[in-house]
């Protein structure tokens, strides 16, 4: 053994050292850090098996992204039977199967208030090849149950599962649900037992309530949209009403009133499935003040139930329902895409991926189909649209590598914490198929925007927990996080994110809203943001999980998950909003303040010595208990 003697002093500022140490962990544990650098920015990279095919996924938890597909013949068993769900962990890259019991094949899902997922509808159980199985309560092949309602809440231990709730008031396959004002879903339309399009026989031309408020609500715009009625795009609007696309049909629903008040019909195209436009609403910010445009890209100009070959177009519309009922055409898309994800970034940017230059969503066995696939021509390089540049030039190709694996029907998409993207899914065939043109899809890969390998913001004093109103709170900046230039505070910018539940071209409750701030900088060249909590209305920001990012030059943070709201399934409580400090930055430090060599390490070392320094008399006192 070696033992090593120091002097008294020594031993003290050993001791020193190593509580500051300590403070130092114990202040940064729930700070952003900085990522595991990409080989390679836009650009794409293989991060593991989805032992699922992803149909279905959304991120859960910082940590964890959850897949659901349909029952089918995959290979990882589970219980004697196939999985059709999984876990993905982004830390680990590692996957666990898991049991999701019924049928899940072209359910629709969304978050409660309380953080808990819900799964609503699917399929009846099948045996090989997707055909009916005998029995609805399960049995071999696949002990699948009739698609029903499942609920998952999330969890980092490995151990959380699915589990059944009560039955459905009726069957629903293909239906759309959005998070409403007081944590509650709103489940909208359907068909019974599912077709490439709906039909009349089966139509469920309704919408309900999770927790129920009763039986289901006839919606004329389902009941008169037929056969593009499935899988109707809605989303809640900051004015509390609800709207609603469906085939060639707009509305606004008043859900307290059961009031649906048409707007314009839709140009050029069809947007819901099997047309499967990409669509999002595009962020909400104090400069629009806060009022919801949605946009639509792609899509199938459908005249008939038998598509002919001109099947899609580049057209590009969006409205804005609070505000104008009709539509407004924007920048096109380069070309024609059907079943284009679009992925909300948190430097406001939107990302478009996956998906076909010809065809629909869907499979079968027809003449004209690509194996069954009713698509063609994969699209294998992204694109990005800056709702910001001028008009006309707001999509960009530029520089973007392209992916390996063809996304089709049945891929899917979703922003992670660290900026980057999930990508997952395609199966446009009846089971699994692994020789088809167009084959049954395991691999996941990540797609890294331009960003990525930048160093990113650390900023301290991030909540938990973000209230409808209420007193504002302070986000601190060290002059590294503002790139070596203090003014950089001024356009920084505080962005609370929803990535939604991906499905069928849809990210289901998918939004951005930047927080109200302003901001002081000071002598050093750090600076603080003054934070407004989310706006007093909940139709901005419906209540539940969300991710929080700090983006200072187009740069985000890590983002981290907090909870929307009071964490539960009620009214929401609206508060006063606290008025935010004047902005300024001392006179003496304006201006561009070099980052480099000494001054950097001197700069940098104080910054952490002021921030330490905090902890240390706690921790000392800790020390000499």
């Amino acid at each position: 053994m070696l033992l090593l003697i120091f002097p008294v002093q020594t031993v003290s500022a050993l001791a020193l050292c190593l509580l500051c140490a300590a403070g130092y962990v114990l202040a940064a544990s729930n700070a952003p850090g900085q990522p595991k650098r990409a080989m390679k920015v836009n650009a794409f990279e293989l991060v593991g098996n989805s032992i699922a095919s992803g149909q279905q996924v959304f991120l859960g938890t910082e940590d964890k992204v959850y897949i659901i597909d349909k029952t089918e013949n995959n290979p990882t068993q589970i219980n004697g039977h196939p999985a059709w769900a999984a876990e993905w962990s982004a830390s680990s890259k590692q996957t666990r199967p898991m049991e999701v019991i019924t049928n899940t094949f072209c359910a629709g899902g969304s978050v409660l208030g309380n953080g808990t997922w819900l799964n609503v509808g699917g399929n009846q159980a099948v045996t090989y090849g997707g055909d009916p199985a005998a029995s609805q309560l399960g049995g071999a092949p696949y002990n699948d149950l009739d698609g029903g309602q499942s609920m998952l809440n999330p969890c980092d231990s490995g151990d959380c599962n699915w589990f059944l709730v009560a039955p459905m008031t009726t069957r629903r396959w293909y239906p759309t649900l959005a998070t409403l004002q007081d944590g509650s879903i709103i489940i909208v339309g359907g068909c019974t037992f599912g077709d490439y399009v709906n039909n009349a026989g089966q139509n469920n031309p309704t919408y309900e309530f999770f927790p129920s408020r009763g039986p289901p609500i006839l919606s004329p715009i389902i009941q008169n949209t037929l056969p593009i009625n499935l899988y109707p795009l809605i989303w809640v609007l900051p004015s509390g009403k609800l709207f609603i696309q469906s085939g060639w049909k707009t509305v606004l629903l008043d859900m307290d009133k059961n009031i649906e008040t048409p707007l314009q019909d839709m140009p050029d195209a069809v947007r819901v499935y099997p047309a499967s436009a990409g669509n999002t609403m595009l962020p909400l910010t104090p400069d629009n003040n806060y009022t919801a445009s949605i946009m639509f890209c792609g899509g199938s100009n459908i005249s008939t139930e038998r598509w002919t070959q001109k099947w899609d177009i580049p057209s590009l519309a969006s409205i804005t329902p609070d505000q104008s009922p009709n539509y407004v055409e924007l920048d096109p898309l380069p070309e024609g895409r059907t079943m284009g994800n679009l992925i909300l970034l948190p430097d406001g940017r939107v990302l478009c991926l996956n998906g076909a230059k010809t065809g629909t969503a869907g499979y079968g066995n027809n003449s004209f189909t690509i194996g069954q696939s009713y698509a063609d021509q994969p699209h294998f390089t992204p694109l990005m649209y800056d709702p910001k540049a001028p008009a006309t030039k707001r999509w960009s190709l530029d520089g973007f590598s392209s992916s390996m694996i063809p996304r089709m029907y049945h891929s899917t998409a979703t922003l992670l914490p660290d900026g980057s993207v999930f990508v997952a899914g395609s199966n446009p065939n009846s089971d699994v198929n692994t020789t088809a043109p167009y084959p049954t899809e395991y691999r996941i890969e990540r797609f890294y925007p331009s960003y990525y390998n930048q160093r990113r913001p650390e900023p301290q004093g991030l909540p938990n927990q973000l209230s409808y109103g209420g007193s504002y709170f302070n986000v601190s900046l060290t002059l590294a996080d503002l790139f070596g230039n203090v003014d950089n505070i001024q356009a920084a910018k505080v962005i609370v994110m929803r990535t939604g539940f991906s499905t069928h071209t849809m990210n289901m409750g998918m939004r951005s809203v930047q927080l109200q701030s302003s901001f002081t900088g000071n002598m050093d060249g750090s600076a603080v943001l003054h934070v407004n909590q989310l706006p007093p209305n909940a139709g901005i920001m419906p209540p539940g999980p969300a991710l929080l990012f700090v983006v200072v030059n187009g740069v985000p943070s890590i983002g981290i998950q907090v909870m929307c709201g009071s964490g539960k399934i009620e009214k929401q409580s609206m508060l006063p909003v606290q008025s935010l400090p004047t902005s300024g930055i001392n006179s003496q430090q304006t201006g561009q303040q070099q980052v480099s060599g000494t001054s950097f390490l001197t700069q940098s070392a104080k910054n952490w010595l002021v921030f330490v320094m905090k902890y240390v008399g706690a921790v000392s006192a800790i020390w000499f208990l």
